[in-house]
């Protein structure tokens, strides 16, 4: 593909049925558009199957029902819609958007429960998330924001409102040569990146913060398992910004980032080595086993 996202040969699964790429609109009075009221998953398809795909479609459910936005679609008719679409495209290995948000209806204030809830479904071709990173490190910002309380928002749903400070911290990070940044919580400890879950290394054991106040991504618990099947030690805890200094290794973690070992976080600086070279290989074995 070429072109805007919005400029596209192909077809988009809207409301239960195909539409042209360039026909898929919404109102500018949608809900969604003014109010956040949106969720959404971003997945993987390798040689034709999307990797972990129920519990994406699963998890989207549990985003709709923490926004007070139950989807309209069950599990299985969300399945089928995903593999509908990537075989109306002729793709076998792409990325898939599944999303899902409050429509234009006669709220249009905060409230919105007489809004109708819409899905739309899209796949298109997407290489490394972070570019030649694999291979020599991807090189983060530390983000002036801070991931919120589960006392504030929704902490736990993929929804569109959570990535806000993502997009900004992102602009500023590419703005100083960096191509991501790391959040702190509202704590101070390390969280994640702004859409991948983070690992470190440290005398052979692995340490990631404890997903307590955002999202623990499938890619996160895959590559945990994936390391206690190693018999590798993992501990998920809160993590100081200054424990930093003495990590080896360091990693990310996402459907979009897959394993992308890290070199440099702020002032701090990690080898590419043994094990994130691993799981980089690991993990791209699995999804396409």
């Amino acid at each position: 593909m070429a072109g805007g996202y919005d400029d596209r040969d192909g077809v988009i699964w809207m409301d239960g049925k195909l539409v042209d790429w360039r026909d898929s609109k919404v109102h500018i009075l949608t809900h969604a558009m003014h109010y956040a009221s949106s969720v959404f998953e971003g997945e993987r398809c390798y040689n034709g199957t999307i990797f972990k795909s129920r519990e994406h479609s699963e998890r989207l459910h549990f985003s709709g029902n923490e926004l007070d936005m139950p989807i309209p679609y069950t599990v299985d008719e969300i399945e089928a819609a995903k593999y509908e679409v990537l075989k109306a495209n002729n793709l076998t290995d792409a990325y898939v958007r599944a999303v899902a948000w409050r429509g234009a209806g006669e709220d249009m204030g905060v409230s919105s429960a007489k809004n109708p809830v819409r899905m739309a479904i899209a796949c298109w071709g997407w290489g490394n998330y972070y570019g030649d990173a694999k291979m020599k490190g991807a090189k983060l910002d530390i983000s002036k924001w801070k991931r919120p309380s589960p006392e504030t928002i929704p902490v736990h749903a993929k929804a569109a409102g959570l990535y806000m400070i993502c997009t900004t911290s992102k602009h500023a990070a590419e703005a100083k040569g960096c191509c991501d940044a790391l959040f702190m919580d509202y704590r101070g400890y390390v969280a994640e990146a702004t859409g991948a879950n983070i690992f470190f290394v440290k005398d052979g054991e692995v340490h990631t913060p404890d997903p307590d106040c955002f999202l623990n991504g499938l890619t996160r618990q895959t590559v945990i398992g994936m390391l206690r099947d190693r018999q590798i030690k993992v501990h998920e805890r809160h993590i100081m910004p200054e424990e930093m200094e003495s990590f080896e290794q360091c990693w990310l973690t996402g459907t979009a980032a897959e394993v992308t070992p890290v070199g440099q976080i702020g002032d701090y600086n990690f080898e590419v080595g043994t094990l994130a070279r691993d799981m980089v290989e690991s993990y791209e074995k699995l999804v396409r086993s």
